[in-house]
């Protein structure tokens, strides 16, 4: 049997270490007039709120919804201090309380993957106006030979060899039948890298944070993960900053007119 993942067991370190998507992507996102002051957004698997704070912060009505309690307490404090308004509700992207035809845009940002999609799909269709957007994306870490990222996946498989989310481009064709074959049409996508420098000490926390460490590993077991982890990098790694690359890609489909 698999071992369930819990997200809520990571809130600490999810809070904390888990990096947002950059500024840049609702400045493209922009262009395709998404995440526009009054617009009604809905941010499935919010998690901390970091992608709903964004489009709050230009003037959208947001609300976030996700399945872990723990990580939307968090998300109300970070609002708290950045000042910004958004709703949260506790529950899943295949049962949306929202009246057919009721929001201008849905997102979901590096969650897509834990939902049914056929029947999220169908809920997005539904609650959506027509000509609203559905927006699917993603903010990965790049494993390449020998960078830090392909060391710290090769830690997480030795300590978790359930773990199946290792060794990607950071690109998702498969989301695009998702989506069409669910009615959405004019779908378009884009990808672009973009650099994160982290500390050891960030680094390491982003990864427990992670579904393949914190979210799915007993407490001793994330703990001797952490050891070997911090070991090898201060080892093979030793300089004090490292500039991990990430992939963002996103997919943006419309629900027809009529």
């Amino acid at each position: 049997m698999l071992p369930k993942i819990d997200f809520g067991k990571t809130a600490n370190d999810y809070a904390q270490y888990r990096e947002g998507f950059p500024q840049s992507l609702i400045t493209r996102l922009q262009m395709h007039s998404i995440g526009l002051k009054g617009q009604k957004i809905v941010d499935l698997g919010t998690g901390t709120g970091t992608l709903a704070r964004h489009f709050a912060e230009v003037g959208a009505k947001v609300c976030g919804i996700d399945i872990a309690k723990e990580l939307l307490e968090q998300a109300k404090a970070f609002d708290k201090r950045s000042k910004v308004n958004v709703d949260y509700l506790l529950g899943s992207a295949e049962q949306l309380p929202f009246e057919d035809n009721s929001q201008d845009v849905i997102t979901a940002g590096q969650c897509w993957h834990w939902f049914d999609a056929k029947q999220t799909t169908k809920e997005c269709f539904r609650v959506l106006k027509p000509g609203g957007a559905l927006v699917i994306c993603h903010f990965d870490w790049i494993p390449l030979p020998k960078n830090v990222v392909e060391l710290t996946e090769k830690i997480i498989l030795k300590h978790n060899p359930f773990w199946r989310m290792g060794g990607g481009t950071g690109l998702y064709p498969r989301w695009l039948l998702d989506v069409s074959t669910q009615g959405f049409q004019h779908l378009e996508t884009f990808s672009y890298d973009h650099v994160v420098t982290y500390s050891h000490e960030r680094w390491r926390g982003r990864i427990r944070a992670s579904a393949g460490v914190s979210a799915t590993l007993t407490s001793d077991q994330v703990a001797h993960f952490d050891s070997e982890h911090k070991s090898e990098l201060d080892s093979k790694f030793p300089e004090d900053l490292l500039n991990i690359p990430h992939r963002i890609w996103a997919l943006i489909a419309r629900k027809p007119c009529s």
